[in-house]
């Protein structure tokens, strides 16, 4: 792959992350069973942030493990072929923040997810948790998968020979 390829993958990450508003949590249960769950999301500095319910069964699953993976997926109705859905996936470790401080990161929900809802959820039992990735990838399809960080400072080709090429910053 040529490297105006990769800057034009990277870009089509970068446009595809920033259109989407929820992730998809991969959780483990007290029994260390997996959990599929979603949250609205917004990220920032290279972490997701997730604002959730003390009641939600995946609150209480990142309370005891705080090793999550994390999914952002294209919708199936905008997809061309379903067996090559555009996505990306991230080994992160949780960690609960709380409901008080941390201002900046709720700025951005209340932007991106409405003022009013946001402080009507502020007032319920929900708690801020920080997502911080250690590893991800994104596949744009058939042979098409890179090795990213959230910010895409990282775009690595993955081959199939095991030798990638990277994108300069």
């Amino acid at each position: 792959m040529k490297a105006m390829d990769l800057e034009t993958m990277k870009f089509q990450y970068l446009d595809f992350a920033s259109r989407l508003k929820t992730v998809m949590l991969s959780t483990l249960d007290e029994g260390d069973q997996p959990f599929i769950s979603y949250a609205p999301f917004v990220n920032q500095s290279g972490k997701f942030y997730i604002y959730i319910s003390k009641i939600a069964n995946h609150y209480r699953h990142l309370e005891t493990n705080s090793a999550v993976d994390v999914m952002l997926i294209e919708d199936e109705a905008s997809t061309p072929n379903l067996f090559a859905r555009q996505r990306a996936r991230f080994v992160c470790t949780a960690c609960n923040l709380g409901n008080d401080g941390h201002e900046e990161v709720f700025a951005q929900f209340d932007r991106q997810f409405n003022k009013n809802m946001m402080n009507m959820l502020r007032s319920l039992d929900f708690s801020l948790f920080e997502l911080t990735p250690s590893k991800g990838r994104y596949v744009a399809g058939f042979g098409q998968a890179f090795d990213i960080d959230l910010t895409a400072d990282t775009f690595l080709h993955v081959a199939r020979d095991g030798h990638g090429q990277s994108s300069d910053k």
